[in-house]
């Protein structure tokens, strides 16, 4: 579980280790490992820390070792992501450039080095966003970057298929977590988003651990290449305006 020390990581932990899987959740921050740890403590498996930035090669490999045990591996699940909210022409080339890499290149290295791990019945899940899927003012490299994961998930779970691993994307809506408290403590930003959504509530961390519980256990063995969103309706409308004002 890559990024499974807070928000939609640790609550997908929890699910999965009360299942009685045993979990490795690799993060940056080693205190936030020791407290998800703690956290999870009498559920009911073994949750292993390991400390990892999502950007680097060798940390995802050391994770996926730890996670394997050195042999079989059944389920990879990467959460991490995001952006600069920033006016489409504003962004320096570089930090867009960036900003892309960020979202995808997690997804892609995990894929790359736990899914030789995986035998016949393995899953693996992206975390993604509703952002790959409509305009998002303000958001221009979080969108290109998720929309990055989806079709890198249409393409693996073609070609993995015949080796019996499925890949899938769940993709939230607006979510309460550690990097969302701007939004939900700006009651009309906050208004703006619900006014947009069919379900009038923000998202819970627990909402898109169970649509990844789905997709990583036995009642999803026949879904493939499928992008589950869960949003509370919200892409049946459409994603406020996050730009910043005009520099004057």
């Amino acid at each position: 579980m890559v990024g499974g020390s807070s928000g939609i990581g640790l609550a997908t932990t929890r699910l999965l280790a009360a299942d009685g899987c045993r979990v490795t959740i690799a993060g940056r921050d080693p205190d936030r490992l020791v407290a998800a740890v703690r956290d999870c403590d009498g559920l009911g498996a073994e949750v292993v820390p390991v400390e990892c930035d999502t950007m680097v090669e060798a940390d995802i490999v050391r994770a996926v070792e730890v996670a394997s045990e050195g042999e079989r591996l059944d389920i990879a699940v990467t959460v991490p992501g995001g952006g600069t909210t920033m006016r489409v022409l504003d962004y320096p080339c570089d930090q867009f450039s960036a900003e892309v890499d960020r979202n995808v290149r997690p997804v892609y290295m995990l894929l790359h080095h736990a899914v030789p791990r995986m035998t016949a019945g393995g899953s693996f899940v992206a975390v993604s966003s509703t952002a790959a899927v409509f305009s998002t003012r303000g958001l221009a490299s979080y969108r290109a970057g998720k929309a990055a994961v989806d079709a890198l998930v249409d393409v693996a779970a073609d070609e993995l298929g015949e080796i019996g691993v499925r890949v899938n994307s769940i993709r939230p809506g607006l979510t309460r977590t550690g990097s969302t408290p701007r939004i939900f403590e700006n009651e009309e930003l906050l208004s703006k988003f619900l006014d947009n959504q069919a379900i009038r509530r923000g998202g819970e961390a627990e909402d898109i651990a169970a649509a990844i519980r789905f997709m990583v256990g036995p009642e999803s063995s026949f879904v493939t290449g499928q992008h589950l969103t869960v949003d509370g309706g919200h892409t049946l409308r459409a994603m406020p305006d996050m730009r910043p004002p005009v520099s004057s």
